[in-house]
């Protein structure tokens, strides 16, 4: 992934502590933590990928998982550690990006901010610790991420610069379906819905967000030729590693489609990979006709 010769956005906010150097990671849990949050999400009946928050949107915002202070000292500008510098220029590709097809489609792009932080944050949708995960919070338009969540990535079998940028992707394209509007309709369905149908409707949501960070990759090419050979594979096996199917069968459980939220590691690979190969937001319908 070429990332390095490419430009780095503004709408940083560095909430680490120090200097932000080192790589930045309160996210030090383990495989074997990985698998306990796993199986404690769904023996209390909850959603495992909530708790390690591997995917974003509104539906994966938790509470406090412990304690922590919530004073932060904030820093914007670029980081001055790697693994800042490596998010601040996959975000600034998400600006290039989304703005000229906004444009295109007589919209304008509102550009997130990306906050990076550790151990614990505050945001408009209520204190989270590392543990859960990348998050984007529509209600401040902010993506959240301790960066020592890609270790964790990695231990699930999803390696590489591209399936950590893929995660990134992800986390923008639910800032795209806030902008759009379907977070609120997705909400607003949820709310007179099953269960079942409002896990259905989660499924959707985050799938579309998939195929909208598969768009997103396919720009960056075309635009700015930013892949290298094997990212997309990077992203594909990224996308399959936290699908809901293998969670499950991480946690011991029988798999249960109705139960699921995210969407199977097939659906996931296969959605991210529609939309990397039209770079067409008109193919992310995951919602049917």
């Amino acid at each position: 992934m070429r990332w390095r010769t490419g430009r780095q956005s503004s709408n940083v906010e560095d909430r680490r502590g120090g200097s932000g150097g080192g790589g930045g990671g309160g996210f030090r849990i383990g495989m074997m933590g990985t698998v306990a949050i796993v199986l404690i999400g769904w023996y209390m009946g909850g959603n495992p990928l909530q708790l390690l928050g591997l995917v974003g949107g509104a539906n994966t915002i938790l509470g406090g998982l412990g304690g922590g202070s919530t004073s932060q000292e904030v820093r914007t500008g670029t980081p001055n550690d790697d693994g800042g510098k490596f998010a601040s220029a996959v975000l600034a590709t998400t600006e290039d990006v989304w703005n000229p097809i906004f444009q295109q489609h007589g919209k304008r792009y509102v550009e997130p901010k990306l906050v990076l932080f550790e151990d614990s944050t505050e945001s408009a949708c209520g204190y989270s610790s590392a543990a859960t995960g990348p998050f984007y919070c529509p209600g401040d338009q902010k993506v959240y991420i301790d960066l020592g969540f890609f270790h964790e990535l990695k231990n699930l079998g999803a390696s590489g610069e591209f399936a950590q940028a893929y995660v990134l992707g992800h986390e923008i394209g639910h800032h795209v379906q806030s902008l759009l509007g379907i977070t609120d309709q997705v909400t607003r369905l949820q709310a007179r819905s099953s269960e079942r149908d409002s896990n259905a409707l989660s499924v959707a949501l985050e799938l579309q967000a998939d195929c909208y960070a598969g768009v997103w990759a396919n720009h960056s090419q075309t635009q700015l030729n930013m892949l290298e050979s094997g990212d997309i594979e990077q992203a594909v096996t990224a996308a399959a590693s936290i699908g809901d199917d293998r969670l499950q069968r991480m946690s011991g459980r029988t798999i249960n489609p109705d139960s699921f939220t995210h969407g199977s590691s097939k659906q996931r690979a296969e959605w991210f990979q529609r939309g990397q190969r039209s770079g067409n937001m008109q193919d992310c319908n995951t919602f049917g006709s």
